[in-house]
């Protein structure tokens, strides 16, 4: 069996002002059977999801969990969560037999299972509830065995692996031993216990002064012991004397006694600890007779990882087919090498899986963000809002140009995706949804309209004919605008491309001329500086560097922000041809 669904009211984040209306949660997430990928912006209900279920659940490690204050929606008073369990096979089902729900008839029924926790406060105090299950909305309550079968395994963020993995009382690596069906009931007919016990007698006789068929033997543990009786005779009568006795040896005692490392790294650093604490920890979803669920819950699993063992623990996890995975991560490493179909994005109060079946991607589009979808491109999946560009300028030039008007991009959350060719569709319909509710996140896309001012005729160009060209770029525009769907924008470029846009641009014309002709600086006529703009972007044999111009402008614009009174003022007027760059800008960063 695995989590199917996972439903919320007014729990966290998920919530509105109100009552609960239990037709509509204000969270409804469907998981996958194997791994699940929970991404996005800091403080968008990424661990709120996870603490659900671990409220629901409880956890193996039997974490300290307990409802608080701060999980109910701002000034709410009550809160419900519903968890929905699918492909139960018989051996799962009888574990719960009195609350399963069927769907289907006949031969095709299959099993389903509902737990739900609703919890209610009154006067600031929390009234004390109970997991129940049932196809009900009410439900009825579970008995402790049964709760037993739906632990999860957690690996909570930031974890301590080296003080979990030492020997202590109570140690956390006991813990998981015991779990395990190697010592799971059997606590005295165990080679271990077997052995500590042997153990046990060759100390008891080492103080002792004997060997093991109770002969004289002279020890240092007898001269030892001589010593405290001469004080004990002394203290007490020469009748008394002192006995050591070596410690339990039950099986408990004897794994709190354990301490695991790596073999071959005498000081493993937080990575390697960690590592083999999750290889440890997950012990308790690989057991051979284990009927119930088999679910792991990771927070943050980049922790102390350096890139290349994330991949390595997120590979091993994906192998695993009986296992389900509900993870964390704060990672474009990771978010850029999964499945898309394995992601999930938090956003705006909702979570929305990356699945084929929810998002407007089409099968090639999966099939090349599966390749083409690297790390850098991976951090639009953590921002408040993303601007698709065609290449290395626009991505240069922008953040200097949303400064100089008043934006911080940085500060404001947004991240400039150079995708390096046209095909936004591959990027832009990762936001778009088969239905409601839709994503917010603020998608700009920046696109040249790619309608040319001159033409090459023989080893000439020329201009071409204001009017055509005026109503090729008006249809274009209209086509390119056309695109737009729920919260994707686009922006073309209302001449020909960036470039010719910035030679066009009241506020940037001289900036822009003065730059061009300090990098190309060889023996050109630029008195039509217009013709030889066109000549450079037509015939690419023409030394023309469109990202050094990019980055010698965005750096003039830094450099003026810091001058007492600036000389490159852009101006934010409708008529200036940069100014599809500023809408951009402000559409993105929710100005």
């Amino acid at each position: 069996m695995y989590l199917s669904n996972i439903k919320l009211w007014n729990f966290r984040k998920f919530g509105t002002e109100g009552d609960i209306d239990t037709n509509n949660p204000n969270l409804d997430l469907n998981l996958t059977k194997g791994l699940n990928v929970i991404i996005g912006e800091n403080d968008s209900g990424k661990t709120a999801i996870i603490d659900a279920v671990k409220l629901v659940l409880k956890t193996h490690s039997y974490d300290y969990i307990r409802v608080d204050d701060k999980d109910f929606y701002k000034e709410t008073n009550r809160f419900r969560i519903e968890l929905k369990f699918e492909d139960l096979k018989p051996e799962e089902a009888k574990n719960f037999t009195e609350w399963l729900g069927w769907t289907g008839t006949g031969a095709d029924a299959k099993p389903f299972l509902k737990l739900n926790y609703d919890v209610k406060r009154q006067a600031d105090k929390i009234i004390p509830t109970d997991v129940k299950a049932g196809v009900e909305e009410e439900g009825y309550l579970l008995s402790s065995e049964t709760k037993y079968y739906f632990r999860a395994t957690y690996l909570k963020p930031l974890r301590d692996a080296e003080n979990e993995l030492v020997a202590k009382r109570n140690s956390r690596l006991s813990q998981i031993l015991l779990g395990d069906e190697a010592f799971k009931g059997k606590e005295k007919d165990n080679d271990l216990v077997k052995i500590f016990s042997g153990l046990k007698e060759e100390l008891e006789n080492y103080f002792k002064g004997v060997d093991n068929t109770g002969q004289p033997k002279a020890t240092e543990g007898k001269q030892i012991k001589d010593k405290i009786d001469s004080y004990i005779k002394s203290f007490y009568s020469e009748n008394n004397e002192s006995e050591f006795q070596s410690t339990s040896t039950d099986i408990k005692s004897i794994l709190e006694k354990l301490t695991l490392t790596l073999k071959g790294e005498p000081n493993p650093g937080l990575g390697t600890l960690n590592r083999l604490f999750m290889a440890t920890e997950l012990l308790h979803l690989t057991k051979s007779n284990w009927t119930g669920l088999r679910l792991g819950l990771v927070e943050e699993l980049e922790a102390h990882l350096h890139p290349q063992a994330q991949m390595q623990v997120i590979e091993a996890f994906q192998k695993e087919k009986d296992i389900q995975f509900i993870l964390t991560t704060h990672s474009p490493n990771l978010a850029s090498k999964l499945d898309l179909e394995n992601l999930i994005i938090c956003n705006n109060g909702n979570a929305f899986p990356m699945g084929s079946t929810y998002t407007k991607l089409g099968k090639d589009n999966y099939k090349f963000l599966e390749k083409f979808l690297d790390t850098t491109k991976a951090n639009l999946f953590f921002a408040k809002g993303v601007i698709l560009v065609e290449g290395w300028a626009e991505e240069i030039l922008i953040p200097s140009i949303a400064k100089a008007i008043g934006i911080n991009l940085t500060e404001k959350g947004v991240s400039i995706v150079n995708i390096g060719h046209t095909g936004f569709d591959h990027y832009s319909k990762i936001y778009l949804r088969q239905k409601e509710p839709n994503m917010t996140i603020p998608v700009a896309v920046i696109t040249d309209s790619d309608i040319r001012d001159y033409e090459k005729n023989g080893d000439n160009f020329v201009k071409r004919d204001a009017t055509t060209v005026l109503l090729e770029t008006t249809n274009k525009i209209a086509k390119i605008n056309g695109k737009a769907d729920q919260n994707v924008k686009y922006f073309p470029a209302p001449n020909w491309t960036l470039e010719y846009s910035l030679f066009k641009s009241t506020s940037l014309t001289m900036l822009f001329q003065r730059v061009v002709k300090d990098i190309v600086h060889t023996k050109i006529n630029w008195v039509n500086f217009e013709k030889v703009l066109a000549e450079r972007l037509i015939d690419k044999s023409k030394k023309f560097n469109k990202t050094k111009i990019a980055y010698e402008m965005a750096h003039a614009i830094d450099k003026d922000l810091v001058k007492e009174v600036q000389s490159i003022i852009i101006s934010e007027d409708e008529d200036d041809t940069v100014n599809y760059l500023i809408k951009a800008i402000k559409y993105a960063a929710g100005n």
